[in-house]
């Protein structure tokens, strides 16, 4: 018999870090941890959807901006063009981070919230009872 175990991904724990640094008010530390808290969602969607091509170019290259775009274009296949609109928020967030209010963050940081929502229900982890 198998038990599902809520654990907190690594997605989550940075989205939260991005609450705490928005609620201090430091917006650029909260932009860097919510596209963070994005990059961490999409890698648990690739290794949820085991896209080998992607795994490989990331082993080969590392997780830099071509390997999560290729991995954003991939995912947007499976799981519809959303992805790519939830992604592009993340990317607005970080390069745009030094210019952001906390209005428009608080308008980003939504789409960051669904995509690591769509990670984690995707994302279970099964235990041996």
């Amino acid at each position: 018999m198998f038990i599902v175990m809520s654990i907190s991904t690594s997605a989550e724990i940075y989205y939260e870090e991005a609450e705490e640094f928005l609620s201090k008010g430091d917006l650029v530390q909260a932009c860097e941890k919510y596209y963070k808290a994005a990059e961490e969602a999409i890698k648990l969607l690739v290794i949820e959807n085991n896209l080998k091509e992607i795994i490989n170019e990331a082993e080969e290259h590392g997780w830099d901006s071509k390997t999560l775009n290729d991995a954003v274009t991939e995912l947007s296949y499976k799981l519809g063009d959303n992805i790519i609109d939830m992604w592009a928020s993340a990317v607005t967030l970080f390069t745009a981070r030094k210019f952001m209010d906390k209005d428009l963050i608080e308008n980003y940081k939504k789409d960051i919230k669904t995509l690591i929502e769509e990670a984690k229900q995707r994302f279970s982890i099964k235990v041996l009872k």
